[in-house]
């Protein structure tokens, strides 16, 4: 995984998918420009962010629950991006939500397109689990990360209504 630090802390988390590493340094370039790319010190505080993050990974990945250590984040987007990001943490492993759920919860019911807008946007994958966001009716919908991927992390959480025909290898149907 791509994992980026700024000064305030985490600040890009991306699968290794090119498009979206480009779609990730470009979103970041934006919004914090003047930073420069410069390879990692050891004993830093950075280098703190990135340990965190890597045991966060691990546990995660081992356990499919969310860690309770914290990494913190710098997140760099709009206030509505932000508000959003926000709430997103608040979905627990194994749980889904609909993107007209987050928009309700904002109280904004007529938002569920810019919540779409603003949860593709997110640059710390997992952390910011936007993966747990579906469609209304359950369907499972975009994932930068990938689809495949989006199926596969539901289903190490054990996100209840995920049709198991989903997870079948293509070439076996």
């Amino acid at each position: 995984m791509l994992t980026v630090v700024s000064p305030g802390g985490l600040c890009g988390l991306e699968f290794d998918r090119p498009e979206r590493s480009v779609r990730l340094w470009t979103r970041l370039g934006r919004w914090m420009p003047g930073h420069e790319i410069e390879d990692l010190k050891r004993g830093t505080e950075a280098d703190r962010v990135v340990e965190l993050t890597a045991s966060w990974l691990e546990i995660y990945f081992r356990t499919g629950r969310d860690p309770e250590q914290a990494v913190t984040l710098s997140l760099a987007g709009t206030p509505f991006e932000q508000e959003v990001w926000a709430l997103l943490r608040t979905i627990a492993a194994g749980e889904t939500r609909s993107y007209a759920w987050v928009a309700r919860e904002l109280r904004r019911p007529d938002a569920a397109r810019a919540v779409g807008a603003a949860v593709g946007a997110n640059p710390v994958s997992l952390l910011v689990p936007c993966h747990r966001v579906v469609g209304t009716n359950g369907s499972l919908t975009g994932y930068g990360g990938g689809m495949d991927r989006k199926q596969w992390l539901l289903r190490h959480e054990g996100a209840p209504g995920i049709a198991a025909e989903l997870f079948l290898d293509r070439e076996t149907m």
